[in-house]
């Protein structure tokens, strides 16, 4: 063999094993690597796991499993999905890598169809390197970003599915690997630990607000505040701590069979405050009568069978009652706007017992203010009868002593004088027993005669600019019919405006007297009296109403200046005092 042969084979030997050096070396380049990305990623996911565990806001929890999750698997879009408490759909979406004007240009957030809802039903990890080729995939509503690769996890709060993580477009464009499943399966893990002591704490803090709001209530009724603004707080402290957009308290009336909307509070209160239901046609109608909550994801359609929430734009409902059983009072109600976040069971269960401290609280207040009305009824009537007895007895006694002391008297002028002084005591007689019916009368008693008399003189002060006086006598609240009643009321109403709008007056008496079988009704002031070309509507209508009723009705000047109208009715005979 010549020196040249020899030469080149030693020099193949040497060029072969400095290629398999070469493939060694770059192998273990390559080991290296994939031995400090795999640090490097387990790093990131210890990382993850320490942030969204020093968190204890459950949306804040939820905000950072979404960015961790995208981050670790370089995803450009991510998404956590929370289920609802029935398993059926999602009643949250979390999303990481969408702006503000595609979510706007997407609409409402997902249901739960297509892929987000084979999840739901078959919750265990997904990955497809093409959504639109699965044959659960429904497409993407107009606006939507193109997705194409898809890795999906679930999330489990002790062994039940919370929600799902949804992350797609892996940066590069390649697919989701088994590494990435692994890693977000290990993130979804400690999320759901991380969750579960959100909610924890979430769920102490609302029960902290709820029993606050309860003892803040209790008080301001057992201090002596009135129903209606406890009724307000209720609606605003159960508003304020459910975080939802309207709240409205409705107390039954089942004589009348409707609920009345005494208090709302949050978007669109306005428009429910005072509206009037039957309770038969009403959703809550059914909570009132059964003690039974009502809670629903999409209260559109069980509102729209009600006035209760007319135009209202109804999303999320729930719906307590206010006491249950002979202690029931009404209803307690909480909506969001559709798309808003659904109440869970642990709000439902907080809000029922927060309503029923409430109507506790109601009851008892009720229960006070009829042993203070009890109280103020029982010294009133002792008033009443220590003035018929001793004060209208002494009265009657001077006067008798009077009329005996004319008949001594020679002199007309005295004689005159002491009979004027008698006729001032029977009129003061008169006064003290209309002050005596006054007395007698129930306070909160708002259907009475007397009692409607009084609100329509009191509300004539405001308009008049000074408080007419005002003298009412005889058993009003028994003697008169409804009808006429209706009647005498609507015609003090007109006197007392025609003085407010013309006379210029600055004291006005209201005389209202049952006697001898007819009612008189005496309206005078000391303004301008009655212009000679002035309308006649008001006048002729108070006239008519008399005619109406068999009586008589005048209009005319007092001879010390303004205006005496006179209005005067039969009595039916059976109802003459």
């Amino acid at each position: 063999m010549s020196q040249e042969h020899r030469g080149c084979e030693d020099r193949a030997g040497v060029i072969l094993p400095q290629t398999r050096l070469d493939e060694l070396l770059a192998e273990l380049q390559s080991r290296l690597e994939a031995a400090r990305g795999t640090r490097d990623r387990v790093h990131a996911l210890l990382e993850a796991v320490v942030s969204i565990g020093g968190e204890l806001d459950l949306e804040t929890v939820l905000r950072r499993i979404t960015e961790a999750a995208t981050t670790l698997v370089d995803a450009r879009y991510g998404a956590l999905g929370v289920i609802s408490e029935e398993g059926e759909r999602l009643v949250q979406f979390i999303t990481v890598g969408v702006g503000e004007e595609e979510i706007e240009a997407i609409g409402h957030w997902p249901h739960g169809h297509g892929i987000l809802g084979l999840l739901i039903k078959e919750p265990r990890p997904l990955r497809l390197p093409e959504i639109a080729d699965h044959a659960e995939s429904h497409g993407f509503p107009e606006g939507h970003p193109p997705m194409h690769t898809f890795l999906g996890v679930p999330i489990r709060v002790r062994d039940e599915v919370f929600g799902n993580l949804y992350l797609t477009e892996k940066a590069g464009g390649g697919d989701f690997e088994e590494e990435d499943e692994a890693v977000v399966t290990a993130l979804a893990t400690a999320a759901g630990v991380a969750i579960e002591n959100a909610r924890l704490y979430e769920e102490a803090r609302r029960r902290e607000q709820w029993l606050a709001a309860s003892a803040e209530i209790s008080t301001a009724l057992l201090s002596g505040t009135g129903t209606r603004e406890v009724t307000a707080l209720v609606a605003q402290r159960a508003r304020e701590v459910a975080e939802a957009d309207l709240a409205a308290v409705a107390l039954a009336d089942p004589d009348a069979g409707e609920f009345t909307v005494v208090a709302a509070d949050g978007h669109r209160a306005g428009e429910l405050r005072n509206v009037r239901i039957p309770i038969d046609q009403a959703a809550a109608g059914r909570v009132y009568a059964s003690g039974t909550a009502l809670r629903l994801e999409e209260g559109w359609e069980a509102a729209r069978k009600t006035a209760l929430f007319v135009d209202l734009e109804v999303g999320p409902l729930l719906v307590v009652p206010l006491g249950v059983g002979a202690s029931a009072r009404g209803v307690l109600s909480m909506v969001n706007r559709p798309g808003g976040q659904a109440f869970s069971g642990s709000a439902q269960r907080l809000l029922e017992a927060f309503a029923a401290q409430a109507a506790v609280a109601l009851e008892l207040a009720d229960r006070r203010r009829d042993a203070e009305r009890l109280a103020l009824l029982e010294d009133r009537d002792r008033i009443a009868k220590d003035l018929h007895d001793t004060v209208i007895q002494r009265v009657f006694a001077t006067a008798m002593s009077l009329m005996s002391a004319i008949k001594l008297t020679e002199r007309r002028d005295v004689a005159d004088r002491i009979q004027r002084s008698v006729d001032d005591l029977d009129d003061t007689i008169r006064q003290i027993r209309s002050t005596i019916f006054a007395l007698q009368a129930d306070p909160d008693d708002q259907v009475s005669l007397r009692s409607r008399l009084h609100r329509i003189v009191d509300a004539a002060a405001e308009r008049l600019g000074f408080a007419p006086s005002e003298r009412l006598d005889g058993h009003l609240d028994t003697d008169i019919p409804d009808e006429i009643a209706e009647h005498l009321l609507a015609v003090l109403q007109e006197a007392l405006s025609n003085i407010a709008r013309h006379a210029d007056a600055t004291q006005a008496a209201v005389t209202v007297q049952a006697r001898g079988g007819e009612l008189v009704l005496r309206v005078e002031d000391n303004g301008v009296g009655i212009p000679a070309n002035g309308r006649r509507s008001g006048l002729r209508n108070m006239e008519q109403r008399a005619r109406i009723l068999g009586g008589s009705f005048h209009a005319g000047r007092r001879p010390e200046g303004g205006t005496l109208l006179q209005w005067r009715v039969l009595l039916d005979p059976d109802h003459a005092g």
